[in-house]
């Protein structure tokens, strides 16, 4: 039989071979690696504490009450600084950090909307967020030897991780339970299906759908004459 058409094979050692992996040396401080996509310590006491602030921020603006605009706008302020204006969100709102989201002006997001800004997250003017959408920079290493969960000698725990940016464009319409995973950039004016995963980078003006998302169509002004039956 012809091998013409079979991939080869390289060998991999088996997992375990290599001891589990450690930090480089010297290093910047742990946000610093972290904002920079390298592995991180998750226990550093600096984001630890910056964690904690969003953790809180968030806790108090879901408690407030719908109508208490000032205030729920004080708290998203402090919490997401770096935002334009016309920022509405239902709420309840999840953030790891808050300060690595960089969010444009007249954005939506409704019910459920979470931010693991352990990377920068990036969201251009005039976005539309649906219920449980989840934008997740986090990754993990693949090895359990790397991934798991280990103990110093003081017996405090600690793990290593790493996060890879989202970049979101402007006018783009995410549908219910979408999930944005790290290292994605989402074009202008894409409209991303409810439920989809997105794993890879979308062109302007997409439709996006399904696990993962795939693109399956390109909007263009042929799709503004469906509009005119709703408009009669």
């Amino acid at each position: 039989m012809s091998n013409d058409n079979v991939s080869e094979i390289t060998p991999h050692p088996p997992a375990g071979r290599y001891p589990p992996v450690e930090l480089r040396m010297p290093r910047a401080s742990e946000r610093e690696e972290m904002l920079a996509g390298r592995l991180y310590d998750a226990s550093d006491p600096e984001l630890d504490r910056l964690r904690t602030k969003s953790g809180d921020l968030c806790s108090k603006f879901n408690a407030l009450p719908r109508g208490a605009t000032d205030e729920r706008k004080a708290v998203l302020d402090e919490l997401i600084p770096h935002h334009g204006e016309g920022l509405d969100v239902l709420g309840p709102v999840f953030f790891d950090y808050g300060i690595h989201t960089t969010i444009g002006r007249r954005v939506f997001a409704n019910f459920n909307f979470t931010v693991l800004d352990c990377a920068p997250v990036t969201i251009g003017d005039d976005v539309l967020f649906g219920p449980n959408v989840s934008l997740l920079p986090p990754m993990h290493p693949l090895r359990w030897q790397d991934r798991n969960v280990r103990q110093r000698e003081d017996g405090t725990f600690y793990d290593y991780e790493y996060g890879l940016p989202i970049v979101i464009g402007s006018n783009c319409w995410f549908g219910g339970n979408v999930t944005v995973l790290g290292g994605v950039t989402i074009g202008d004016g894409c409209v991303i299906g409810a439920g989809a995963v997105v794993t890879r980078d979308i062109p302007p003006n997409s439709v996006a759908v399904g696990n993962p998302a795939r693109v399956i169509k390109t909007i263009s002004d042929a799709d503004a004459s469906a509009l005119q039956e709703y408009a009669q």
